[in-house]
């Protein structure tokens, strides 16, 4: 079976469960599912920085990775950057406890604090858009935004793409499948705005797509940093056809924050 195969079959698999979750589980199901992912993700992201080994730092990667979003589910976004303001002083004191003879190693404590930074909080959004009015839809606006211009990128950059955009970054990524992206997003963001969201103003839906898509697209990047340094290429195998849960959600990492606070701050 090819992967691209796996990839619809998957695809077909999952697809309706989110959707089932999305819109008829409440919000601590939804939290609960939210908390799965992050928690693969977090395991994936132990797993390519820290190899074999550094369990104490694993451990305080999956249970702040739980913590961060439950604190999202319990109270609002101050409460929430509370939580984490309390976390990072008890991740560096557990440094320090554990702190023997010689020199300390800064670079364990800085993976730390950067995976619960990069994966829980970014994806802790999510619960808080769905407390949004219409928030269910504004997480189904985020799949389109993503997804729309993931398979508009596919398809373009496999059939017409040659100009590779950073190949020493993802060998697979073309200056026409970017190009595709941004036309995807954009074309999904705005039908869905038509057909779903028509009190958001056009030109909304286009920055939306527009801006969206291409930090998307930097998330993609990044997350490909950090397989590149760990010398792998998916990171993970929980998703056939796909790799890991974090590759699925490394677009979404970037995009999830700031359509909430275009939200926020923009449209209101």
């Amino acid at each position: 079976m090819t992967p691209h195969i796996k990839r619809w079959i998957t695809g077909i698999v999952a697809v309706p469960i989110i959707f089932a979750i999305i819109i008829y589980g409440s919000k601590m199901v939804f939290a609960a599912f939210v908390m799965l992912l992050i928690l693969g993700a977090v395991t994936e992201y132990n797993s390519m920085i820290f190899g074999k080994g550094f369990y104490w730092e694993k451990v305080e990667g999956l249970v702040i990775g739980l913590l961060i979003p439950l604190a999202a589910c319990l109270g609002d976004i101050q409460f929430e950057f509370a939580i984490i303001t309390f976390l990072l002083i008890i991740v560096f004191l557990s440094f320090l406890f554990r702190f023997k003879n010689g020199s300390v190693d800064l670079a364990n404590l800085s993976k730390v604090v950067f995976g619960f930074m990069y994966i829980p909080l970014m994806m802790s959004y999510l619960i808080f858009i769905r407390d949004f009015e219409r928030g269910i839809l504004w997480i189904f606006f985020i799949i389109v935004l993503a997804f729309s211009g993931d398979i508009a990128a596919f398809y373009v950059g496999k059939s017409i793409g040659k100009k590779k955009l950073i190949p020493h970054v993802s060998s697979g990524k073309t200056v026409e499948g970017t190009i595709g992206l941004v036309g995807g997003s954009i074309i999904g963001c705005v039908i869905f705005k038509l057909l779903f969201l028509p009190e958001v103003l056009f030109g909304h839906a286009v920055l939306l797509g527009l801006v969206g898509s291409i930090l998307g697209q930097l998330g993609d990047l990044c997350e490909s940093t950090i397989k590149r340094t760990s010398g792998v290429k998916d990171s993970g195998f929980f998703l056939p056809g796909h790799g890991g849960i974090l590759d699925r959600l490394d677009c979404l990492l970037f995009i999830i924050p700031f359509v909430y606070y275009y939200k926020v701050f923009v449209i209101k």
